[in-house]
């Protein structure tokens, strides 16, 4: 059978050719001991990961994983995803050369827009796909414009909600986030 591929392929008879078999998950699961998580969000990605609730008395808006913040000094404006545990995971700002080398100005709609555009991206790539936001969009016109850029980019502004196991006495279950609905 080799060859029969190295004659097809032209290959010299010193060169040799090593097949790879492809394992399955199970086949690996079945071999080693323990299965380890790398990623340290999964249950915050699969909803099960516990939401921080913060105190009752406390002001509202902490039962939240990532939020978004708008920054802005006299010449910049900086949008961060902040994570309730690790502070901020994902930025974009237009003090970034690549991004001011585009804009005209800094700190116009233009520039909102963009900085919106540029986190959207980002947080997409690294798996974020909810935020939470309680920024006020009829606030300024800036913002609106930074709120729609995320949003037409594919970014949830609101997060979903935690899963709760239901009690055998509940008459509403909510679907299991890990189940595969087809």
């Amino acid at each position: 059978m080799n060859n029969l591929i190295k004659k097809s392929l032209g290959l010299s008879s010193k060169l040799e050719i090593t097949v790879r078999n492809v394992q399955t998950n199970a086949s690996l699961l079945e071999e080693g001991n323990e299965v380890r998580n790398r990623n340290p969000r999964n249950l915050e990605l699969m909803r099960i990961a516990k939401k921080p609730a913060g105190y009752h008395l406390e002001k509202p808006g902490k039962d939240h994983w990532n939020r978004l913040v708008i920054n802005r000094t006299k010449r910049h404006v900086f949008a961060e995803i902040h994570h309730f545990k690790h502070g901020p995971v994902i930025t974009a700002t237009t003090e970034e050369w690549a991004l001011k080398k585009q804009l005209y100005k800094s700190c116009d709609v233009a520039a909102y827009k963009n900085v919106g555009r540029l986190l959207a991206q980002r947080a997409l790539e690294s798996g974020i796909t909810a935020v939470y936001c309680d920024i006020d969009p009829s606030a300024s016109q800036k913002k609106t414009a930074l709120l729609d850029a995320l949003k037409e980019n594919g970014l949830e502004l609101t997060e979903p909600p935690q899963y709760r196991h239901a009690n055998p006495w509940d008459s509403f279950r909510d679907v299991k986030p890990w189940t595969v609905q087809e």
